[in-house]
């Protein structure tokens, strides 16, 4: 008997319920859980949770990056960023800038193809988000180095974007695309940027509105999520990054607004088993079967990447005259990489098409890696660093 989609969605809650307590027993994040309980389930071992079904669920993906980028972007106060100043945009661009960096320097002088190993290069700058926010959000980490932690990864997938476009347009001016396709791929990821904070900021302003008209609690919560899922959409159509676009929606609504102090707490409230869902579906659609086909390319990536992450941000950090704990820690809660990086790898497939396979396999792989390892590692840094209390 073939199940319908609310049975599966039923089932990933229940089996998510079940990781997370299974997980807690060797007291790992309950995001871990999540995603090793929905890899077992997934299309490619036990199969409890079909291929077909896991592709039908990506509007639930949406919606839970939705909500963690509005979650991130409230961290945008004016007050708590005049306190940090520009700590948060340098460690952010040094961090992203040197996994770039060292990614593409170690593939070339290895004998890579160039425009591969640019392309490739670029992708290492993004960070997710979902995991390190779920990880501060489960043991109520406070401390300079979550503070700082929650602005760099807004701020990630900007550098991410931009490096990207910087590094396809090279790539393309060395396979000889020309100068139109060159200034083309410069602007793109520019539009994209710009483009969602202009209409993030403006979503914001209105949304601020709508929450002084409706003064019932169910009908502001029913305003913020149906802004989320506005500002999701039309960025879609447009082309512009909905992550961004939601964080700059929250984070001018938090400084223009009284009443969001109070609506947060709400949406909390609401979000735990859309999360819980999204992660169990990423884990289904872990494959780790890839992961020996990547050889000794996929294993440069995968190190250097992180060196570069925790390079970068002990840079930045001491550039900013950031707290020394943030150095030392700050990096290796940067290690997650999933929604961002595949898109990327999508969009590479048509600039390197005779490498597009290899750089999809590779990013893939590394998602598998990263999602699994990263939580961990994000819990182990800020309890090195004293910001997560025992019990």
């Amino acid at each position: 008997m073939t199940l319908n989609t609310l049975t599966y969605l039923a089932i990933a809650l229940f089996l998510g319920l079940a990781g997370g307590k299974l997980i807690k027993q060797v007291h790992l994040p309950n995001v871990t859980g999540y995603l090793i309980i929905g890899l077992l389930a997934g299309p490619y071992c036990l199969k409890i949770l079909p291929l077909e079904t896991i592709e039908s669920f990506d509007i639930i993906s949406e919606i839970a990056l939705g909500f963690i980028a509005f979650s991130i972007g409230s961290e945008f106060k004016l007050s708590y960023l005049k306190k940090v100043g520009k700590s948060p945009v340098i460690i952010a661009v040094c961090e992203g800038v040197a996994a770039v960096l060292l990614v593409d320097l170690v593939l070339i002088l290895t004998g890579q193809n160039v425009a591969f190993s640019l392309v490739l290069g670029a992708i290492a700058a993004a960070t997710a988000p979902a995991a390190t926010l779920m990880v501060v959000k489960q043991y109520k980490a406070r401390g300079p180095v979550t503070e700082t932690l929650l602005p760099v990864v807004a701020i990630d997938d900007a550098v991410a974007l931009m490096s990207f476009g910087i590094s396809v347009a090279i790539a393309k001016a060395i396979t000889s695309q020309g100068e139109v396709a060159l200034a083309q791929t410069l602007l793109e990821p520019v539009f994209e940027i710009v483009g969602a904070l202009v209409y993030g900021a403006i979503l914001g302003i209105i949304l601020r509105y709508l929450l002084k008209l409706f003064t019932g609690r169910g009908t502001r919560l029913s305003c913020i999520v149906g802004m989320i899922f506005l500002c999701i959409g039309v960025s879609d159509m447009l082309g512009l990054s909905s992550l961004l676009a939601c964080m700059m929606m929250s984070g001018v609504l938090v400084n223009i607004s009284t009443e969001i102090d109070v609506m947060f707490p709400i949406v909390d409230r609401l979000t735990p088993p859309i999360f819980m869902l999204f992660f169990v579906i990423s884990g289904a659609e872990l494959n780790i079967g890839i992961i020996p086909t990547i050889g000794v390319v996929g294993a440069i990536y995968i190190v250097f990447r992180v060196a570069g992450k925790a390079l970068g941000a002990a840079f930045g950090a001491k550039v900013s005259k950031a707290p020394p704990v943030v150095s030392k820690y700050l990096g290796f809660t940067l290690l997650p990489q999933a929604g961002v990086a595949i898109g990327l790898s999508g969009i590479a497939m048509t600039v390197v098409p005779e490498h597009g396979a290899a750089i999809r396999a590779i990013i893939l792989c590394g998602t598998v890696i990263y999602e699994l390892i990263g939580p961990l590692a994000t819990k182990l840094a800020l309890t090195k660093a004293g910001e997560i209390k025992k019990g």
